[in-house]
């Protein structure tokens, strides 16, 4: 069987039910649905999961300077004033330079990371917190799954859904 089953959904409508599942799974771990929608959402993930942990070290570490506006102990922007040639006076936000430490993607691992920005939508997790599942995927699941082959995720069958006899069941990741 090649390609993606088509769940009884036109197109847009099915990519956006597998984009909602898939971001579930890897922001908060599990998610319940039917069968079929799992066994497809299983798919993409597993892909996904696949392609992270492939490119997990491929990065390198720059210090870069960045320029912040410098704070009053009210977390108000600091101004100073100054005179232009034309000897007019105007107030500029005053600047703090420091240094930090960035991640440089290499490119392959760059593809990647947009490939997964294609299927994960950006989310909020239980908390209300916003969410870069991308993120999540590179730094939280890829790294937990560095000597395991394939098989990051499991689904449970639960029994038929009460409204419909719909068979449901649990996508998680193992």
């Amino acid at each position: 069987m090649s390609g993606y089953r088509k769940l009884g959904r036109p197109t847009a409508a099915r990519m956006s039910i597998l984009r909602n599942l898939v971001t579930t799974l890897i922001v908060n771990g599990k998610v319940e649905t039917t069968v079929t929608r799992a066994k497809e959402a299983q798919k993409i993930a597993e892909q996904l999961i696949t392609n992270a942990v492939k490119e997990s070290g491929n990065f390198t570490t720059r210090e870069i300077m960045t320029s912040t506006a410098k704070r009053d102990k009210n977390n108000m922007k600091q101004l100073v004033s100054k005179t232009s040639k034309n000897d007019k006076r105007y107030d500029v936000v005053e600047r703090e330079v420091s240094t930090k430490m960035v991640q440089v993607d290499g490119p392959s691992r760059l593809a990647v990371r947009r490939e997964a920005m294609n299927w994960l939508n950006r989310s909020v997790d239980s908390k209300g917190k916003k969410v870069n599942p991308v993120n999540v995927l590179f730094n939280d699941v890829a790294p937990r799954y560095a000597a395991r082959n394939g098989g990051y995720t499991r689904i449970t069958v639960l029994g038929p859904r009460r409204g419909d006899a719909a068979e449901m069941a649990i996508l998680e990741l193992v």
